[in-house]
């Protein structure tokens, strides 16, 4: 397990499914962990199953409203000094995907969680850690955001393409700050977002397919690389779904 005692870690996302997952194993490996999320509940309760302590803090916020997101980076930094490494989880998505079936609401809806959350979450934190001149920024995206097709839907895919272009293009403008940045895509996660498939996914299926450890293994992976070291893109798959 890499030793991450002194960093701080923000999750977005994190009261299930990958955020949590990566909550876990940032605690495990002595991060100081915070996890953001627009319930407070479902955030008080996946703090004490993590049982982090001191080390631990959630923080209700929807990232969607920029505020919002302002106010999660400042509590953090406010909290534990600063943010070495900010994991935007965030995302949602609806049983109506396909073209003919979504509104104007539902594709701003999608549009401002999954795209605009994470920009303005890099927007607050970026400034602390430019001026540190150390960071690493993961964007838990999606192979929606490589691949458009119908599975996704056509309005997930547009914000996680965006995405896609968020991470890669910062990443060159910033290649020389000290800031990093990765996208990671997965394919199918059995996390809670699967009830929001249109048709419902079996126990077998969700046995096939990644856990959410299994991202989180690659979140670390990456966090875990030296400065000088960047992974611009990481696809992560089970091996029953195609890349095509």
């Amino acid at each position: 397990m890499n030793d991450f005692r002194g960093s701080v870690v923000l999750i977005t996302g994190g009261g299930s499914g990958i955020g949590l997952a990566c909550a876990r194993l940032f605690l495990q490996a002595g991060a100081q962990v915070v996890i953001a999320g627009r319930d407070a509940n479902k955030l008080n309760d996946a703090a004490k199953l993590l049982a982090g302590g001191d080390r631990m803090y959630c923080h209700a916020a929807d990232v969607a409203d920029p505020d919002q997101a302002r106010r999660l980076v400042e509590a953090t930094e406010q909290r534990f000094g600063k943010i070495d490494i900010l994991v935007n989880n965030a995302g949602t998505n609806v049983k109506e995907r396909a073209f003919r079936q979504l509104t104007p609401e539902v594709w701003q809806r999608l549009l401002r969680t999954n795209l605009d959350g994470a920009f303005y979450c890099i927007h607050a934190a970026f400034p602390g850690m430019a001026a540190r001149k150390s960071g690493l920024i993961i964007n838990i995206n999606s192979i929606a955001g490589k691949r458009a097709t119908p599975l996704g839907g056509l309005a997930y895919a547009v914000s996680k393409f965006g995405m896609t272009a968020l991470g890669l293009g910062l990443g060159a403008e910033e290649k020389d700050s000290g800031v990093r940045v990765t996208n990671i895509y997965p394919g199918e996660v059995d996390t809670p977002i699967l009830e929001f498939r249109p048709t419902p996914v079996s126990e077998e299926h969700r046995r096939r397919i990644l856990q959410p450890e299994d991202i989180a293994r690659g979140v670390l992976y990456v966090a875990s690389q030296p400065p000088h070291v960047s992974i611009p893109e990481l696809i992560i798959k089970p091996v029953s779904q195609v890349y095509v």
